[in-house]
């Protein structure tokens, strides 16, 4: 039976302007979920419920919150395995991968559930006496949270737990093609004993939620914008912020690089490309781009990479494969347009491109009447190509030779993106040089450049965001703001910086 889904406002059902299904990509003939989407005035009033509700929920003392969010965690374990097989069924990921998105909510709750007792301030010392000084961090108020479909259940959970914790309200838009899954996370956090209002879902498409959300901001009722998705809308979603003054948490695109050094095990390097390229059928934000390699073993690892490629195990994700299928429909056709960028001067070497079929077949293909398509590598790529400078979101990996580590590095910040990095090398001095030198966020050494932990700062710079970083400790400055306090109890009203005690040294004093 279709699940029957729409959006959740002040704990109850929410009426719905028009309808979406959401299919399972492995299988397109089947229905998920049958989706009802909301209207602008629908998220502008979420809106307005949150903000009435985070009065409340502010003053729910933080260790409080903190065995909430604990609630979270321990729900979501509880739940792995279903919500897991939902992720797979609607989104097309491998089982495991879903099975490992999910541990990160668990991970990311486990790391917050201690921060309730310490949201800590300072007490900081006076210029004067009898005066004390202080800070705290106090919530921000409502923040909207728009999320991409690709980790539908993880990457919502770094915005909402940490929002949640720090005593703020959520309006929370999923993306449409993952709705189920949106769904069944709200309700795990809904169990926890969320006051209704305190946490809000609202389906809706893109055009729906950009006139709500700046309907709700002139209004007042959002106080923090978090967006995760494509540079593009990214960069909308910060104009529009920016003119409240207002600065959002951005998680954007990426064209991420993988630097092979002349001394690197090229085995493993090839094991991390494959895994970096074409996990999640390479639909992450952190998924290789392009793989830079050294001239000297350029020949070499390309041959290696293109066999592994090849060979992967491409079908059905309940399976053991490396991917599945693309998202949804509308990623697919994006994705034969990035198959145009692939020009004369550029070799295929991993095979066939485009659908996978009967007349087109991969190795091992275990898939059937769904996205999936085959893994694309292109050798011969050059600094000025569309296919080196742009995200191919999709499996598309492009390879290209340098010869000096300076010629590495500019190739790699080349295209302006700054999210996710990777070297392979067993020379300390090649990975530090790399590390200084190169624009992203993140940098992994012999490893993937996909991958992220609970307690670790995550996010990009340039194209791939503003700055902003989620996970961690250092979420927190994005759903809290400080706020400074003076007490002076000397019973007088002392100036700064003008009734200042002064001590008068002897400057001119020489040792003999």
């Amino acid at each position: 039976m279709t699940r029957q889904i729409v959006s959740v406002v002040g704990g109850k059902d929410a009426a719905s302007a028009s309808t979406y299904d959401s299919t399972n990509p492995a299988r397109t003939s089947e229905v998920v979920a049958q989706v009802g989407l909301a209207d602008a005035a629908t998220f502008a009033t979420a809106c307005r419920t949150a903000k009435e509700a985070q009065r409340e929920w502010a003053k729910v003392p933080a260790p409080v919150r903190g065995r909430v969010i604990a609630s979270i965690g321990r729900l979501v374990e509880a739940n792995a395995e279903s919500l897991a097989r939902l992720v797979t069924e609607e989104i097309g990921k491998p089982y495991k991968e879903a099975l490992g998105e999910v541990r990160e909510i668990v991970d990311t709750c486990d790391f917050f559930l201690g921060e309730g007792r310490r949201l800590y301030g300072q007490t900081v010392p006076s210029e004067m006496p009898d005066k004390n000084l202080f800070t705290f961090r106090m919530p921000v108020g409502v923040a909207a949270v728009i999320t991409a479909g690709n980790f539908p259940v993880a990457v919502p959970s770094w915005y909402l737990v940490p929002a949640l914790l720090c005593g703020n309200a959520v309006v929370w838009k999923p993306a449409e093609y993952a709705a189920a899954s949106a769904h069944a996370l709200f309700r795990l956090f809904a169990a926890a004993g969320l006051p209704d209002g305190v946490l809000n879902v609202v389906f809706a498409d893109g055009a729906a939620t950009f006139a709500g959300l700046e309907q709700a901001l002139g209004e007042g009722s959002v106080q923090k914008v978090g967006f995760t998705g494509s540079s593009e809308v990214g960069r909308k979603i910060g104009e529009l912020t920016g003119r409240h003054l207002q600065s959002a948490c951005l998680e954007l695109g990426g064209k991420n690089p993988i630097v092979v050094m002349p001394d690197a095990d090229l085995d493993l390097a090839v094991e991390g490309a494959l895994f970096a390229g074409f996990g999640t059928a390479g639909q992450r934000c952190t998924s290789l781009g392009t793989v830079i390699v050294h001239e000297s073993v350029h020949d070499e690892f390309l041959e290696l990479f293109a066999r592994a490629v090849r060979n992967a195990k491409i079908g059905d994700p309940m399976g053991d494969v490396l991917a599945g299928p693309l998202l949804d429909a509308k990623f697919a056709e994006r994705f034969e347009e990035f198959l145009t960028w692939i020009e004369p001067h550029h070799r295929v070497v991993s095979g066939a491109t485009g659908r996978i079929t009967e007349g087109s077949p991969h190795h091992e293909f275990t898939g059937e009447g769904g996205l999936f398509y085959h893994p694309v590598v292109v050798a011969g790529v050059r600094a000025d190509d569309r296919i080196f400078l742009e995200e191919t979101f999709g499996p598309l990996v492009g390879v290209t030779a340098f010869q000096t580590m300076d010629e590495a590095l500019e190739l790699a910040n080349r295209p302006g993106y700054g999210l996710s990095s990777s070297i392979y090398t067993t020379d300390p001095a090649s990975a530090f040089r790399f590390r200084e030198g190169i624009s992203a966020g993140m940098v992994s050494v012999n490893n993937s450049t996909s991958g992220a932990e609970a307690h670790l700062p995550f996010g990009g710079n340039g194209k791939s965001g503003n700055g902003s970083r989620q996970s961690g400790v250092w979420v927190l400055d994005q759903f809290t703001r400080w706020q400074a306090m003076n007490w002076d109890h000397s019973g007088r009203l002392q100036k700064a910086q003008m009734d200042v005690a002064d001590i008068t040294p002897d400057l001119d004093f020489r040792l003999a």
